[in-house]
């Protein structure tokens, strides 16, 4: 299959843009869905180029997951307001003697449980596809990624895992503005040339080519 490797990464590297771009309040949500549709787009096209279906397989599966603890997180928050909103507690009653309190703490802290399982795993599977990333085109900026999703994943229950996360797919969209084309990236073939290129001739090697053309 044919694949216009330029129109790829640029298509990656405009998603992991508008998945930062979700952030943003009203019209967040909009951006991050055309981010995330856009990813998956690109690592398909990426995934054929390097020949690679896990690439493809586990961005969908990150990304699912990371749908999954969004709902999850907005379920939470949904019914812990209109719990609270319907007992008063925004009106000043006492929340201690709403019936309702109790299962609406309990059930912000189950949807908020499921979104943090769901995220880790998202971010699991996501930095499998910057590992390969990183193997397949030398740019360290992936490797970076992984590690920073993965730790800010972990860290989303203190909160600056958020921050993590921010700085992690800003590494990624770095990494996939960055990419190189396959005969051009930065593997060495052990003698410190690139498998593409050829080491270049000294003059001695230039003289012994000509005496040889001269006398077969």
């Amino acid at each position: 299959m044919n694949v216009n490797f330029q129109y790829s990464k640029t298509l990656a590297g405009e998603g992991s843009i508008l998945l930062l771009l979700g952030l943003v309040p009203t019209v967040g949500w909009v951006l991050g869905i055309v981010g995330i549709v856009l990813l998956l787009k690109a690592m398909k096209e990426l995934s054929y180029y390097y020949q690679d279906e896990s690439i493809y397989r586990n961005t969908w599966t990150g990304l699912k997951y990371y749908i999954i603890a969004l709902i999850a997180a907005a379920v939470a928050i949904g019914v812990g307001v209109i719990s609270f909103a319907s007992m008063g507690l925004f009106s000043g009653a006492d929340p201690s003697l709403a019936l309702g309190f109790v299962g609406g703490v309990v059930a912000i802290l189950a949807g908020l449980v499921i979104a943090f399982v769901f995220y880790l795993l998202a971010a699991l599977h996501l930095r499998k596809v910057f590992e390969t990333m990183a193997q397949k085109t030398g740019e360290s900026s992936f490797t970076t990624a992984g590690t920073l999703l993965l730790v800010g994943a972990v860290l989303t229950i203190i909160g600056i895992g958020l921050i993590l996360i921010l700085i992690a797919w800003i590494f990624a969209t770095v990494g996939f503005f960055s990419m190189k084309p396959k005969d051009y990236q930065p593997q060495t073939n052990g003698y410190g040339y690139t498998q593409s290129s050829t080491p270049p001739q000294t003059g001695t090697q230039n003289t012994n080519l000509n005496l040889r053309s001269e006398h077969p």
